[in-house]
């Protein structure tokens, strides 16, 4: 009985966490990639192409073959980074969000796995 209470507690779990996802990924083409689900105003990591090291950005918008921001909220320094050497820009608050309701989660299956092997 306890180890399929872990088994289905375990699958929940990997699929919770693989379902919050909060990445998006660009292809080396970049005429088929959309920038749309950007949003202006929000804190995005952009990870290059290249492997420099990523950056936060404040987006604003998109001129032309670049993503315009700048480097914080407090920071009004302007930052273009070329659309060709972008190679993921993940969500920050999102990423933030899955982690917690990973903890949560995570939580969750142990309380279960606890009580279960109590009530035996």
């Amino acid at each position: 009985m306890k180890a399929s209470v872990l088994l289905k507690s375990s699958l929940l779990t990997s699929l919770f966490v693989i379902t919050s996802c909060a990445t998006t990924k660009y292809s080396e083409d970049v005429s088929k990639n959309n920038y749309s689900n950007l949003e202006a105003g929000k804190i995005y990591k952009v990870t290059m192409k290249d492997g420099s090291p990523k950056q936060k950005i404040l987006f604003r918008n998109i001129v032309g073959d670049n993503l315009v921001g700048t480097a914080g909220k407090k920071d009004s320094t302007v930052v273009t980074i070329p659309k060709a050497k972008v190679a993921a820009v993940k969500d920050q608050r999102k990423a933030r969000i899955a982690t917690g309701a990973a903890i949560i989660g995570a939580a969750g299956v142990a309380a279960i796995v606890i009580s279960s092997s109590r009530a035996d």
